[in-house]
C-alpha cells in the first residue's frame, strides 16, 4: 500500500463519485478505478458499493477512511515540518550577548526573529567578548553579539551597531548640573571606571587613546566587567565612564548622561558566527539581524537630520 493510494481513496470517498475525483486527482477514471480495486484486493475487504448511478461506503470504507484521513494529515504535516527544518523555520539557536546589547538591537531582533518564527527555540546566555569567542569555537553558541577586535580563526563577524561614545556622571558632579554637551577635558582630573583591557581591547583602547587626544590620561580607579555594573559605580559616585551611547537606555538614579563636544572614537557591536556554519536557523538570524540594524540606522539618520 502506498500513500497516493490512500489519496485516490479519501478523494473518491470524499466525492462519491469517480468522475469528479478523478479530475481532482488530475488522472483519468479507469485507471484510478483499478487503484481502489487493488487497494480492496490488497486488503481483502470492499470499501465502496458501486452502481452505474451511484457510489457509497461500506461499513469497513468507512471506518477506513477516518483512519486514512489521519494517516494523511500526519504525513502531510511531516513534510511541512520537515521543510521548516531545513528552512530553519524549527529548531534550536544559542545566542550570546554582551550586556550593552541588551539596551540596543538586542531585544528588537528577538522579538522579531521569535515573530517570525515561533518554532525556533532561542537559548540566550549572557556573557563577556572573550568568553563569547571560546564558546563559539567551542559549539556552546551558534552566534553572539560582542566587541571587536574578532580576530580568532574559524570566527567570522560583522557590525551590526556603531554609535559614539557618550559621558555617564554621578549627578551630583559639577559638570551634570550644565546644560548641553560637556568638553572631554574637563574630567581630566576626575577618577575613571573602564572595562578591563583583556575583557574588551578595543573599546578600553578607545577610550584610553580618546582621552590623551583630549590631552589627559584617564586615572582609572575602579574597574567592572559589564556596563550595567561600570554605571552602577558611577552612580555611587566612584567616578565617571564613557560608555557607548545606547546606554543611556538604562536608567539609573544618580547618573547623568552626557553627550561629549569633541568627536568620538566609535563604539561597535558585531555579529560573529563560526565559518562555514551552515545550520539553517543561524542565516535565518544573520538576515533578520542585519535588516534591524539597517532600519535602526535608517532610523537615527532621520534623528539627526531633524535635529539639525
Amino acid at each position: 500500500m502506498e500513500l497516493r493510494h490512500l489519496r485516490y481513496f479519501v478523494t473518491v470517498a470524499t466525492e462519491l463519485h469517480f468522475g469528479r475525483a478523478a479530475e481532482k486527482l488530475h488522472i483519468s477514471q479507469p485507471p484510478l478505478s483499478m487503484q481502489i480495486r487493488a487497494l480492496e484486493d490488497e486488503l481483502g475487504v470492499t470499501l465502496l458499493h458501486r452502481t452505474r448511478r451511484h457510489v457509497s461506503l461500506t461499513r469497513a470504507g468507512k471506518a477506513f477512511l477516518q483512519d486514512a484521513r489521519q494517516i494523511l494529515q500526519r504525513t502531510d504535516q511531516a513534510m511541512l515540518t520537515a521543510r521548516r527544518a531545513a528552512r530553519g523555520e524549527i529548531g534550536e539557536l544559542a545566542v550570546g550577548f554582551i550586556s550593552v546589547a541588551d539596551y540596543n538591537l538586542l531585544p528588537v531582533v528577538l522579538r522579531e526573529f521569535r515573530r517570525l518564527y515561533p518554532m525556533v527555540t532561542l537559548s540566550l546566555k549572557e556573557s563577556t567578548t572573550d568568553a563569547q569567542i571560546a564558546d563559539l569555537t567551542e559549539g556552546r553558541i551558534d552566534v553572539g553579539f560582542l566587541l571587536p577586535p574578532v580576530t580568532e580563526p574559524g570566527i567570522e563577524s560583522v557590525p551590526i551597531l556603531r554609535e559614539p561614545l557618550i559621558a555617564a556622571l554621578p549627578e551630583r558632579h559639577p559638570l551634570a548640573r550644565r546644560k548641553g554637551s560637556v568638553s572631554l577635558a574637563a574630567l581630566a582630573d576626575a577618577p575613571f571606571i573602564i572595562t578591563p583591557r583583556h575583557m574588551a581591547p578595543g573599546l578600553h583602547d578607545d577610550i584610553v587613546s580618546f582621552c590623551r587626544a583630549a590631552g589627559f590620561s584617564p586615572q582609572v580607579t575602579q574597574e567592572a566587567i559589564q556596563m550595567q555594573t561600570v554605571v552602577s559605580l558611577v552612580s555611587a559616585e566612584l567616578g565617571v565612564a564613557l560608555i557607548p551611547r545606547s546606554l543611556r537606555n538604562l536608567q539609573r538614579t544618580g547618573v547623568v548622561y552626557k553627550s561629549l563636544k569633541e568627536k568620538s572614537p566609535i563604539s561597535e557591536i558585531r555579529l560573529a558566527w563560526r565559518t562555514g556554519d551552515s545550520l539553517p536557523a543561524l542565516q535565518l538570524f544573520l538576515e533578520l539581524a542585519q535588516q534591524m540594524a539597517d532600519l535602526n540606522l535608517q532610523s537615527e539618520s532621520k534623528l539627526a537630520t531633524r535635529r539639525q
